[in-house]
Order: C-alpha cells, then structure tokens, then sequence
C-alpha cells in the first residue's frame, strides 16, 4: 500500500513536468514483481489456493478465488507493459510516457481494490475450510517459503550480473 501511495505521487510529478523517472519505474516495477507477485500472490497461489482446491468451497468462494487468479495475471501483465513502456521512453520514444502513465495510473487504480477484496472478502472467510492443524501447516509452508524467497531472488540478481 506504501509502495502505491509512492506510485501516485510519482505519477502527479510526471503529470506535472511532462517527464519520466526511469529509475523510480524500474523500482516500482521490481517490488510489485518479487514483493507483491512473486511473494505475496506466489504463496496464495501455491499454498492457499492449491489447498483451497481440496476443500469443498460455496460458489462464491470459488468465484472470489478464480477472480483473484485472474487479477494476479492482469496484475503481470500491466506491470509487464509498464516495463516496456519505460525501455521504449529511455530509447527516446517520448510518446511511450503516455502509456507510462496509463499503466502506472491502472496499477494505483487496482491495487487497493485487489487488496480490499483479499482481505474482506476472501482470505478471513476460507479459513472455516480449514482445521486448525491445516491451518498451522499452510503457516509452517509459508514461513519456509520467505525463509528460501530471499535466496531465489538474490541468487538471480547475481546471476544476471553474471550474465552481463
């Protein structure tokens, strides 16, 4: 939610001058792809919702999990277009700062809409699947998923400097 807040200044600057901070892009995008994505919706994805898939769910419970997929995937894809559109704008393109903007303004637009109906609409109400014993493991698989998260991401930073 900070990095968003962050997101919306930003985009009130380059409103304002008429100009683009590659920089501050390319740290928006890599906290949304490892924090938010890679983290944050990687343990949903494959912990709770994998989990979620045994369990005997209501329609609505359903529905909520397959649109928070599919915003996830959105999400990738905005923030993917984002990242293009920052290479195109530090080539020289100064028509790509009109997509810039777009795709950060759809990014501050989503986010605390996805997170709202995470938090109120889904996350509290599908622990009745659980027992607590599941519940305690979910946690356990979570715990050992940010404790490895550290090393894969900095594992690939040294490996693409490698690269270079």
């Amino acid at each position: 939610e900070r990095m968003i807040r962050a997101m919306s200044d930003e985009l009130d600057r380059m409103e304002t001058t008429g100009k683009a901070d590659p920089d501050f892009i390319e740290t928006a995008v890599d906290f949304i792809r490892t924090y938010a994505d890679r983290c944050h919706h990687g343990k949903e994805e494959d912990i709770l919702f994998r989990d979620l898939e045994k369990k005997a769910m209501s329609e609505g419970h359903k529905k909520i999990m397959d649109e928070l997929v599919e915003e996830h995937r959105w999400g990738r894809k905005t923030t993917k277009e984002l990242l293009e559109a920052k290479q195109n704008y530090q080539q020289g393109d100064m028509h790509s700062l009109s997509t810039i903007i777009d795709r950060m303004r759809s990014i501050v637009d989503f986010y605390p809409k996805h997170i709202e109906k995470e938090d109120r609409s889904f996350f509290i109400p599908v622990m009745k699947y659980f027992t607590e014993s599941e519940k305690d493991a979910m946690l356990q698989e979570e715990y050992e998923f940010d404790r490895q998260f550290i090393h894969e991401k900095y594992k690939d930073v040294v490996t693409e400097a490698e690269r270079r």
